[in-house]
């Protein structure tokens, strides 16, 4: 099966012009893209049913659905509100801009274009609405294809590289205890703990993905692990007193009810962290087994007392 990471970005065109239609597929396939054609936007929505392509680049006039209703419909249903859009329009007049920019399109070009500006075009857009898709709306960071990228582009590149598996012990008990708006408070505090720890250990640059709710993982150097998490650990626990009622701070512990009524003590948050490490690529050729491993070594890390950093040492690895 071919990795994500490498799969062919898929544009479905949408022309009802042949000749255009033709010249779009060929430059795009030439550049290593994978093409679908429709021949107008009823087509076009037909064609999307069967097969979701990355992107669409649309005609504006058309039979039956031309471009602009093609767009609306696109930019309605929830299963396709986020495909981004590029329109085409052989006027280059303002008011059609303007109405496909409104429609919900994300970019236009002008006809005739020639080949550099098409793929320039296609391209930017297929950036922006991934580095969009991928970005945790909490903190701002890349997510899990992102993280996978990452993770293989060190193994390709023949790097050494450690992945580190990170969460918040106890997390549910901040929830339990205060809501989920201060539980976001203690994972947007991670966050910057730990975005503060990757820029701290400098170059080669760390890397820092958002998995979701609080769980985190960092790609870096071996070397960079421990300084990296020392540091980490230490922000966070320093940021997250602060984040407690005072009460519950100075005790050191939050009492919670239980769906029985008892009432039951739960310590203050503390970090568990996964490290899993590759030699030069050779141990890990799947993305995915790098993390699990990581994620293998966080349950071992919260089987110990405070915040515990679980390095996966086996296989000879030092």
């Amino acid at each position: 099966m071919e990795p994500e990471a490498d799969r062919k970005d898929i544009i479905l065109v949408v022309d009802d012009d042949e000749d255009i239609a033709r010249f779009v597929e060929f430059n795009l396939r030439l550049h290593g893209f994978e093409v679908i054609h429709a021949s107008d936007g009823q087509e076009a929505l037909e064609v999307i049913e069967r097969q979701r392509p990355d992107l669409a680049v649309v005609d504006l006039m058309m039979p039956r659905v031309d471009g602009l209703e093609l767009t609306r419909r696109l930019r309605a249903d929830p299963m396709t509100s986020a495909l981004p859009v590029i329109m085409l329009t052989a006027k280059g007049m303002t008011v059609d801009k303007v109405h496909g920019l409104s429609a919900g399109a994300d970019d236009y070009l002008v006809k005739p274009f020639d080949t550099a500006e098409l793929v320039a075009r296609v391209s930017s857009t297929l950036r922006r609405n991934k580095e969009f898709r991928e970005v945790s709306p909490l903190t701002g960071l890349p997510g899990n294809s992102r993280i996978r990228r990452e993770i293989s582009d060190r193994v390709r590149h023949g790097v050494d590289y450690a992945v580190g598996y990170i969460d918040i012990d106890r997390f549910k008990s901040v929830n339990d205890r205060y809501g989920f708006v201060r539980g976001d408070d203690f994972i947007s505090a991670l966050a910057r703990s730990l975005h503060r720890a990757v820029v701290a250990v400098g170059l080669p640059p760390a890397f820092l993905g958002h998995v979701g709710g609080d769980d985190f993982v960092i790609v870096c150097a071996p070397d960079q692990v421990r300084p990296l998490t020392s540091r980490a650990v230490v922000d966070f626990e320093k940021a997250a007193d602060t984040l407690y009622d005072p009460t519950d701070r100075e005790r050191g512990f939050v009492e919670l009810k239980d769906r029985r009524g008892t009432i039951r003590r739960a310590a203050l948050v503390t970090l568990s962290i996964g490290v899993s490490l590759s030699d030069a690529g050779k141990r890990f050729t799947d993305p995915l087994e790098a993390i699990a491993v990581a994620s293998e070594m966080k349950t071992v890390a919260k089987s110990q007392p405070g915040s515990y950093v679980a390095v996966d040492r086996r296989r000879g690895v030092t």
